[in-house]
């Protein structure tokens, strides 16, 4: 773009890499690899030590799968970890698939004994990013079947044709859950020193996040695949996360939605802006936009206020880095720097920053990752601290229920790919 461009990639790509490599991949590896049983491990404290959990959750383990796959695609870095990802992949056919019912159990123990057999689409969500990436990186035919088969079980037991978009959570054979409470953690609260326990969430409301992330793994399974059917519900997830989640007035968007795509704004605890996911799914809209050879100007309006919005009222202007949500009504009350919102915004800053040439993105990645480096990253012991609290202090675990590399691993190469396109 510019020489100020070439400036900024000399100075952080070097960061971004170490960041990456001796931070984020020496921490995981090789504690995670559970050679005994497959899968990963990832429950330890705040030193690196083991914590006790040894469940392994759809959600997780399909995001290791993810990251070491799409490590392998990459050339940020000279290792192959495809042994890494076979790991996890075998583990999720194996053990985490329903060979019954279609679809990956929510929860089983170490060995693969089933714990938690309804399926979430959230984590379903996450089983095809996982599935995908590593048929992109493997040519692996059986893994493209498996991707295939949860792409069409997803939309089969999922899609409401009536309101659109998805219904989201299910017993184990597919019948739609209506009373009581989903497995799924309201927001992913692992600055905790427990792991993250069971929400409260009515089963059928429709959630931004997991049309979120359904948008995501159906962007890469659309790429790897070409499904036309793929093709078709990306463009409706499209127009949900760029038009129906989004409060115009704002702008910003909210969570939690009635079947018929009503906001639910009854409850204080729903009234509320998540800067992360905002952020995020600027990004990942760009991604699904490129994917479907639609142009990205005709959202930049709406990113720009998106920005707006978290940077006026989730924004640290003096030390950098963004707080984890506030009201629709005023500033963040939550203060905690969680480490996956600042790996979400920096990454989003980036983008928008090659999206427009604004260099308002530009000093915000800076401040965002400075801010990483100076108090998420441990150096002493590995991987970055869950969040930071008002007064600069690190709380919570290195690996947990939700927390294992791949919000700041994605990040961090996709940072560094951006800056060397730059």
């Amino acid at each position: 773009m510019s020489t100020g461009s070439d400036e900024l990639a000399a100075e952080y790509v070097p960061k971004l890499r170490r960041n990456l490599e001796d931070v984020v991949l020496d921490f995981w590896l090789p504690r995670c690899l559970d050679e005994d049983h497959g899968g990963y491990l990832l429950s330890y404290d705040a030193e690196g030590e083991f914590a006790g959990n040894d469940h392994k959750m759809i959600v997780t383990q399909s995001r290791m799968v993810w990251l070491f796959s799409r490590l392998s695609r990459s050339d940020v870095v000279d290792a192959d970890y495809i042994e890494e990802a076979e790991l996890g992949y075998e583990f999720l056919r194996d053990e985490m698939r329903d060979d019954e019912h279609g679809g990956y159990y929510w929860e089983v123990d170490r060995s693969g004994e089933v714990l938690k057999p309804r399926k979430h689409l959230y984590g379903q969500s996450f089983a095809l990013y996982g599935l995908s990436e590593y048929y992109r990186a493997t040519g692996d035919e059986e893994a493209r079947e498996l991707a295939v088969d949860l792409f069409e079980t997803i939309d089969d037991a999922g899609k409401d044709h009536e309101n659109g978009g998805y219904r989201e959570y299910f017993e184990a054979d597919w019948e739609q859950v209506t009373e009581g409470t989903t497995y799924l953690a309201n927001i992913e609260p692992d600055w905790s020193p427990k792991e993250s326990g069971e929400s409260v969430l009515d089963p059928t409301l429709k959630l931004m996040n997991t049309h979120l992330h359904l948008l995501e793994a159906f962007t890469t399974f659309h790429r790897a695949t070409g499904h036309d059917t793929a093709r078709e519900r990306l463009h409706e997830l499209l127009d949900v996360l760029t038009n129906t989640v989004v409060r115009k007035d704002l702008t910003a968007c909210t969570d939690k939605y009635d079947p018929d795509w009503t906001p639910r704004l009854d409850d204080e605890d729903f009234r509320v802006v998540s800067y992360g996911h905002d952020l995020e799914s600027v990004w990942l809209t760009i991604e699904a936009a490129d994917a479907l050879d639609v142009s990205t100007r005709l959202f930049t309006d709406l990113y720009e206020e998106l920005f707006e919005f978290s940077l006026a009222h989730g924004y640290d202007d003096d030390r950098g880095g963004f707080y984890f949500f506030g009201p629709l009504d005023g500033d963040a009350t939550n203060r905690i720097k969680a480490w996956w919102v600042q790996a979400e915004c920096m990454t989003a800053a980036l983008r928008m920053y090659e999206h427009t040439g604004d260099e308002t993105y530009r000093d915000v990645f800076a401040e965002t990752y400075d801010f990483v480096e100076d108090y998420h990253v441990d150096d002493e012991h590995g991987e970055w601290h869950s969040g930071v609290d008002d007064d600069l202090n690190p709380v919570g675990r290195k690996g947990a229920m939700y927390k294992g590399a791949y919000h700041n691993g994605r990040a961090l190469l996709e940072c560094i790919e951006t800056l060397e396109s730059l």
